[in-house]
């Protein structure tokens, strides 16, 4: 009888902890934001290599807080961004990962993909050494989004293209950077960077 009572004791406590474990489920990414595709891209990011990034999001990074993610109008912060994917960004210790208005339709595993490479960015010095990691480690991210779900490669949108094309340099160069680092060091947008900054 004792151990009958103490069952119904344990099971009563799981079930009153119930909706406080749901609670911090759904809290769990609101420090980094509250935007249901960024967190759908999150998730998807479990199970990969871009498991790194979530926890390089989440605080397990330089400036130790977590990076806030939102879609935004880059050309707002300077003509120059306007076209690009997004961008990483830091004030302060803050690190803010800016993902372009314009992919708000992209799937959930491209902007995982794409917020794998701004993960990389943790402080105000960038390189092309850094950039071509970054996107190699984008490239590779989303190889593992397509072997998951392969119908992902024939998504006709402006990010799915863009990493269709990483993907197919990487596999060219046998899965590492050779075929990327051409295509950063030729990029316009990266005029007048170092070679390398800390840690790449």
């Amino acid at each position: 009888m004792r151990v009958v009572k103490n069952l119904v004791v344990f099971i009563l406590l799981v079930f009153l902890a119930m909706p406080s474990m749901a609670k911090n489920v759904s809290n769990s990414y609101s420090s980094v934001t509250n935007d249901a595709k960024i967190i759908q891209a999150l998730d998807a990011m479990n199970g990969t290599s871009g498991e790194w990034a979530k926890k390089a999001i989440l605080g397990n990074n330089v400036s130790r807080l977590p990076m806030k993610i939102q879609f935004k109008n880059l050309g707002e912060i300077s003509r120059d961004y306007a076209n690009f994917d997004a961008l990483g960004w830091k004030e302060g210790k803050q690190l803010y990962i800016y993902l372009n208005n314009k992919h708000r339709n992209a799937p959930p595993e491209a902007l995982a993909s794409t917020l794998s490479h701004e993960a990389v960015h943790q402080d105000e010095h960038c390189s092309l050494e850094e950039e071509t990691y970054a996107w190699g480690y984008e490239a590779d991210v989303w190889l593992q989004m397509l072997k998951r779900k392969p119908q992902l490669a024939q998504v006709n949108c402006a990010l799915t293209d863009r990493l269709n094309t990483l993907g197919k340099l990487f596999k060219k160069a046998n899965y590492t950077t050779g075929e990327i680092k051409n295509v950063v060091y030729s990029n316009p947008g990266y005029k007048g960077f170092p070679v390398h900054s800390p840690g790449f």
